[in-house]
């Protein structure tokens, strides 16, 4: 499956059936510079309590500029990483999911569970040089329960929704509220990633995703305490079948509006940049979303359908501004998307930029 890029500013989406794995391409990116800020204030996707657009935050970071010729989102680097060797420049990998929990999202997350072991292993042999994996979960909507009820980002260590995995996922490894190498990945994966049917059906996983990995969750004492680390890669894997966008009355189908996410897909690019120091090509974005065609018709939310998924052009936007930005389809199977992914992982592992 391929998607089609031009500058950030435009969005062209094409479609075409290439085998039995989805691929993304980009053509005609342009070179582009930006400059990242991050506020010494609360900034605009922090915890979900208080907002101010990336334009209005005031320390400055690191200016990272990114150059984007024709290319195909599987990287050129040689992946042969298997006995450990040097060419690795990250030493530590943090990896969040963040899952849409709404009404039409079981076969998805079935889905992910089937994919997630291989992808797991294939990280793993493909960095073993590396020091090891922090997994986290979190979901689309502040509903979890068992740390900070009603906070977004909150890492998932317990599931008690409808069509979920119905446990307590802990105690993990690390003896925090994420996963590591050290636990059976597999079956604590299992647990966490199956958030069920029940959630909120405003999705909101860019306000999650920012929330999750600033403050208050990631300090001392609070919720994600130690999972995010400075020193590490991080790639985030968004799954969701709904656009993160702000509601007309007729998509709300006669309901109240949902407000989707704080900002927009250059203010969750910025903010993300800014948690990683200002250095864009430390992050690698894989999103699952729904493409406009099959093999993920629409979506009839209107009628109570589960099938098929939501074109998500701000989130496609948002993926795609990363060097190391994935998009695949969230309908069918996702081992091929995640098996293409691994190189750009390892890529960009081989070109991380220690802080400091």
């Amino acid at each position: 499956m391929h998607f089609v890029r031009g500058a950030h500013a435009q969005l062209v989406v094409a479609l075409a059936l290439v085998g039995a794995c989805p691929a993304d391409e980009r053509e005609d990116q342009n070179s582009a510079s930006a400059s990242y800020t991050v506020g010494s204030a609360s900034t605009t996707l922090s915890g979900g309590e208080t907002g101010a657009s990336s334009s209005e935050s005031t320390a400055a970071m690191t200016t990272a500029e990114t150059s984007a010729g024709d290319k195909l989102d599987v990287g050129g680097g040689t992946g042969n990483n298997d006995s450990g060797d040097n060419m690795l420049s990250c030493k530590k990998v943090d990896l969040i999911f963040v899952v849409d929990g709404s009404g039409s999202m079981a076969d998805e997350q079935a889905n992910l569970l089937s994919a997630f072991p291989g992808f797991i292993e294939t990280m793993q042999s493909q960095l073993a040089g590396t020091e090891g994996f922090n997994v986290g979960v979190i979901r689309t909507d502040p509903n979890d329960i068992s740390c900070v009820p009603g906070r977004y980002g909150v890492l998932v260590t317990r599931n008690f929704a409808a069509g979920s995995s119905n446990d307590t996922c802990t105690p993990y490894a690390s003896g925090m509220r994420y996963m590591t190498q050290q636990d059976n990945l597999a079956e604590k994966f299992s647990c966490a990633a199956r958030v069920g049917v029940g959630g909120d059906g405003d999705e909101q996983p860019m306000q999650s995703l920012i929330a999750a990995l600033t403050p208050p969750n990631i300090d001392a004492g609070e919720c994600n305490e130690g999972f995010l680390r400075d020193d590490a890669l991080l790639v985030i894997v968004l799954i969701t079948d709904e656009e993160d966008d702000h509601e007309t009355m007729d998509e709300a189908c006669g309901n109240e509006p949902g407000m989707g996410s704080q900002g927009d897909p250059q203010d969750w690019f910025d903010a993300i940049v800014a948690i990683k120091g200002g250095i864009e090509t430390n992050v690698v974005v894989l999103s699952l979303v729904g493409p406009s065609v099959d093999p993920c018709p629409a979506l009839d939310k209107c009628n109570g359908g589960v099938d098929g998924a939501e074109a998500a052009p701000r989130l496609v936007d948002f993926t795609w501004m990363f060097t190391h930005g994935h998009v695949g389809p969230v309908c069918g199977q996702y081992d091929g998307f995640f098996e293409e992914a691994v190189q750009d992982i390892v890529d960009a592992c081989e070109d991380f930029v220690p802080p400091g």
